[in-house]
């Protein structure tokens, strides 16, 4: 019986903890408690969001929409090749066309927007051998900037109008190299503009044959920097270097690293090994 009493008691306390009839109070709170405890939390969030909202609007307006306030890419930036290939491997057999036209149709959709009418169209005919600088006029922008062409015709034997294949049918492919792009980047000095230089890795030397560079030089000219963007420089054309592999041994995996040559671009060394280079594996088959 003493039982029963004890848990009747229990049950009323609850009851009674979670609305008491006679103090009109709500698990253990009157209305006006409730009242003061919800003001406090209301007016403590409104205060931390409305914190939280006038530090992003500070932070926002150190932003630049043109510009990024901080770059973690390398001092010196990478290269990359045209057509990729998996994982930089680029193997083909010149009398098996299925073995090579996916370089050729990626190099066909890489190479559009460098067709001549769409350069002269679109982009400047600067002054070759000097910076392609333009500045603002205090708070007030120079934008769009303007960018200089980059004629695909410069590509001359590896452009792919004078041989639709880009040399992959006659078993001497060419490789386009570009530089990765980094705002405000000056790659030169004294009039001198980067060039690529390519050759074999460790024992393959004798096997890489003549290599032949369009243009000429090999070299990124000065003019198409510095690189302002793509906001601000909506139809920015990135140079380009072709490398074309006259005689390569056939049969033989090739390792080939091409490195960009700068009198202010220093190549990484062994912590930083695509700074300023690209290794990739070339295999031209006989059959």
């Amino acid at each position: 019986m003493a039982n029963k009493d004890e848990l009747q008691k229990g049950s009323s306390g609850w009851r009674e903890f979670i609305w008491n009839p006679r103090t009109h109070e709500f698990l253990g709170r009157t209305a006006s408690s409730w009242g003061l405890v919800l003001s406090f939390y209301l007016v403590f969030y409104v205060f931390l969001a409305g914190m939280f909202v006038f530090t992003m609007y500070v932070m926002l307006l150190t932003l630049d929409d043109f510009t990024p306030t901080i770059q973690e890419r390398l001092v010196t930036p990478g290269l990359m090749i045209r057509p990729k290939g998996e994982q930089l491997d680029l193997s083909f057999s010149p009398v098996n066309t299925e073995s090579w036209i996916d370089y050729v149709q990626n190099l066909d959709a890489f190479l559009e927007p460098y067709n001549d009418n769409y350069q002269a169209q679109t982009n400047d005919d600067c002054v070759p051998d000097q910076f392609f600088i333009q500045e603002d006029s205090g708070e007030v922008r120079n934008h769009p900037k303007r960018s200089c062409q980059f004629n695909r015709t410069v590509l001359e034997e590896c452009s792919g109008l004078q041989d639709r294949s880009y040399g992959y049918q006659s078993g001497q492919p060419c490789v386009l190299i570009k530089l990765n792009r980094v705002i405000g980047m000056l790659p030169g000095k004294e009039g001198l503009s980067p060039y690529i230089s390519c050759g074999a890795k460790r024992e393959d030397g004798d096997k890489i044959g003549q290599l032949v560079y369009f243009p000429p030089n090999a070299a990124f000219n000065l003019m198409y920097y510095p690189y302002y963007g793509k906001k601000a420089q909506v139809n920015y054309t990135q140079p380009l270097v072709a490398v074309k592999f006259v005689n390569v041994t056939v049969n033989q995996d090739l390792a080939v690293e091409c490195v960009v040559v700068s009198n202010t671009l220093t190549p990484g060394g062994e912590r930083d090994k695509f700074a300023g280079r690209v290794s990739f594996k070339l295999r031209v088959s006989g059959q």
